[in-house]
């Protein structure tokens, strides 16, 4: 049975409401929430923090089940800045660590997106030998604590299914694998329609003059994905609405979702209230996807 998970990233959530968000989730009829990259920051900075929000799930019985590392731009793998890739790959470490005292054992952990850089001075070619150096550096740690890292699809040059496919041909190990974005790859298939979009943006300030738009991200990624994350959109911004507010076609995802070998769980990553969303709504949105997934 694929486990499903909801996002709530907790940032900006006293203790109080970070116990009533926990209570609405399980009151809606969730199982499992995400180990969200904010959670993991909190517990690195109070390290006591962990067992209460174990406490906190147990008590409204949920549990974490997937997890996401810290990213921006020196927290990604693509980090070109030999004074920070240490602490970065050290916080990864200590991410898994975390996630996996915690009971996770599946981690997206971003590639990072070429526009953040001076793409001159980084192309891509030396933007994948950094990703390159940076699993080469993580992985025997994901291995020695049975974790799976997962790298997503994005709307960058440096996270194109070809892309991951080009890294993860030169790693085999089961500890490397794909989180497949379903808004991300929507961006990528149907931004084209728009005159402004966000891969339009993103290719441009990547140095490109055009994108390579792709409408079989999912086929492509199928035999590596482990987790997903599962929101909607028009395919011109990256926006986290819930199944059915975009234009994703959800029955073919679905389909070929059944078919995915290394499938753990899956991931809401609609925005509770920061998308005008309501918890009840986007627990009941994926409850049939949910079904019609795990049925298989």
């Amino acid at each position: 049975m694929k486990k499903f998970t909801y996002l709530f990233d907790f940032e900006n959530t006293t203790e109080i409401g970070r116990s009533w968000v926990m209570h609405e989730f399980a009151r809606q009829g969730a199982e499992h929430l995400v180990l969200s990259d904010t959670l993991i920051g909190m517990v690195m900075q109070k390290p006591n923090l962990q067992k209460t929000l174990l406490d906190e799930m147990a008590a409204e019985g949920l549990d974490f089940v997937d997890a996401h590392s810290p990213f921006g731009t020196e927290n990604d793998l693509l980090n070109p800045y030999a004074e920070s890739r240490p602490r970065m790959l050290a916080r990864h470490r200590l991410a898994m660590q975390i996630a996996s005292d915690m009971g996770v054992d599946t981690i997206c952990i971003h590639v990072g997106n070429s526009n953040w850089f001076d793409t001159k001075a980084f192309p891509l070619d030396k933007s994948f030998e950094n990703i390159r150096r940076s699993l080469d550096a993580l992985l025997p740690a994901a291995e020695d604590l049975r974790m799976t890292i997962c790298i997503e699809n994005i709307w960058f040059p440096t996270s194109t299914p070809d892309f991951l496919l080009k890294l993860k041909a030169l790693f085999p190990t089961d500890a490397l694998g794909f989180t497949y974005d379903a808004g991300h790859a929507n961006l990528m298939d149907k931004g084209r329609r728009f005159e402004d979009s966000a891969p339009r943006k993103g290719w441009k300030a990547s140095g490109f003059d055009d994108v390579p738009w792709e409408d079989h991200a999912l086929e492509k990624m199928l035999p590596h994905v482990v987790n997903c994350h599962l929101h909607d959109n028009y395919g011109q911004w990256d926006d986290h609405k819930c199944p059915g507010h975009g234009n994703i076609d959800w029955p073919h995802v679905v389909g070929l979702l059944k078919q995915a070998p290394r499938l753990k769980n899956m991931q809401s990553e609609v925005i509770p209230c920061a998308r005008h969303e309501a918890i009840s709504d986007i627990v009941a949105a994926f409850r049939r996807l949910t079904r019609e997934i795990s049925s298989h």
